[in-house]
């Protein structure tokens, strides 16, 4: 007996008329289910997406949970750079350490380059056992833009200002341009290979962009992005871009071969198309509404809604992921209330 897919999300990502504003949320997988922490009581993020079957109960509980429209594979930025040779390490509290930082030409040139079906089976076998047999949705995968990736491997782990990456970016542009194209022939080798398992959006997660200034984004990373999605828009699927803090950069992605920009919660769907954003729109409720009371998250929630029902080109996310302090209850509440809402 065959599935019965709700293909909702695709239709929006498309620009098409759907019933309703479909939705779902960043790190809605994981985080603040219970099931969750107690698998986390025994393995670490990379020995459960080393584990296709874990990987796919992890991925497949928030769609079972809160009734979203779509999946997103549970897995980190991070998965992929092992390949390549960078040491990274996932440390509770504090995310991801690289332990052989890059910040020289050599060390560039010492990157070695993924192969997806021999480098990181078990995403692609986590993604074909979702696709064939276990979802009712579309799976959405994903990648870490090269910004970001390079932001982590430059700095050696998270950083509140990006200085080493910003410094070694105007001072060895060289070792820049090296490093981003290394970065661009892993995202595009690795989401290829996503697609080709089952992933039916691929959303590239830019989320420290933000950080650079609008000249600095067209000069040393948009030819790079440009690339990336150029490659990408053979594979037939809608593409996403998203980046936190990045409003100022909209209009620069709005020009890149996508078909969706995400938002975060600094700009709302008429702000941007007033800006003359014309893609279809993602976003945006602050993760930290959640946290509050349920009166103040259903106003948040319909004032975007009316704007998305007007705007008839847009899909529902947070914008940022979901903090692990969310109550589980409210996240499938939400879920309902979008839906019921939205129906036209």
């Amino acid at each position: 007996m065959s599935r019965t897919i709700n293909d909702s999300i695709i239709k929006a990502y498309k620009g098409e008329s759907t019933d309703y504003t479909p939705a779902w949320y960043m790190r809605q997988a994981g985080r603040s289910q219970k099931e969750y922490r107690e698998l986390k009581e025994k393995y670490s993020l990379f020995e459960i997406t080393h584990q296709p079957e874990l990987c796919a109960y992890v991925t497949r509980l928030p769609v079972e949970h809160y009734g979203v429209d779509a999946a997103i594979l549970y897995k980190d930025i991070m998965s992929p750079l092992p390949a390549l040779g960078v040491d990274v390490e996932i440390k509770s509290g504090i995310g991801p350490v690289i332990h052989n930082p890059v910040s020289t030409f050599h060390d560039v040139e010492n990157l070695g380059s993924i192969h997806p079906e021999s480098d990181v089976p078990y995403v692609l076998e986590t993604i074909r056992l979702l696709s064939e047999e276990q979802l009712d949705v579309p799976l959405i995968g994903f990648s870490g833009a090269p910004f970001t990736l390079a932001s982590y491997m430059i700095e050696g782990g998270p950083s509140k200002n990006y200085a080493k990456t910003k410094a070694l970016m105007y001072s060895k542009p060289d070792v820049w341009f090296a490093l981003m194209d290394k970065l661009a022939d892993m995202t595009i080798a690795y989401v290829q290979a996503q697609v080709n398992a089952g992933a039916r959006a691929v959303q590239i997660f830019d989320s420290w962009v933000g950080a650079l200034n609008a000249a600095d984004y067209r000069f040393y990373i948009k030819p790079v992005m440009n690339r990336i999605f150029t490659e990408l828009r053979k594979e037939n699927v809608p593409l996403i871009v998203f980046g936190v803090g990045a409003r100022h950069l909209l209009l620069e992605w709005n020009d890149l071969p996508v078909d969706v920009i995400g938002l975060d919660w600094r700009t709302s769907i008429s702000e941007a198309r007033d800006m003359g954003v014309a893609k279809v729109l993602q976003g945006n409720l602050d993760p930290a509404i959640l946290l509050s009371d349920w009166e103040t998250i259903e106003k948040r929630t319909k004032g975007i809604l009316d704007e998305s029902i007007q705007d008839g080109n847009h899909v529902f996310n947070l914008g940022h992921g979901v903090t692990p302090e969310v109550n589980p209850a409210t996240l499938k509440k939400l879920t309902e209330l979008i839906h019921t809402y939205s129906r036209r």
